[in-house]
């Protein structure tokens, strides 16, 4: 995937743009857009965000976290990988490596790109 477009969803992100950015997301993943919410379920409390895949929902534990590229990357790709069934089909450590790939991105962006 183009390195413009990962380092641009995550200065939406980091910009606050977190909708616009999983609306980009959806589309050049051909999936369903996700729901966002402020909050946790219980049985993540310990989390900073979480997936969950019967609802489509990416949930971040504060506002604060809405402006974290890594967690909303990383709980994206949760959602891209689940299946018809409503299972995750993709480990920790490959949405470890999504979120980093788009940050990395960002990172070797000229700041006027």
């Amino acid at each position: 995937m183009e390195p413009r477009f990962k380092a641009f969803v995550v200065r939406l992100i980091l910009n606050g743009k977190t909708d616009e950015a999983l609306k980009l997301l959806a589309k050049r993943y051909n999936v369903n857009l996700p729901k966002i919410k402020v909050g946790l379920p219980k049985r993540h409390r310990e989390d900073l965000g979480c997936y969950t895949a019967g609802n489509e929902t990416i949930y971040v534990l504060n506002s604060d976290m809405l402006k974290e590229p890594f967690i909303i990357l990383h709980e994206f790709y949760h959602h891209i990988r689940t299946d018809a069934n409503k299972r995750h089909r993709g480990s920790e450590r490959k949405a470890d490596e999504f979120a980093k790939d788009f940050i990395e991105a960002y990172k070797s962006m000229p700041a006027n790109a």
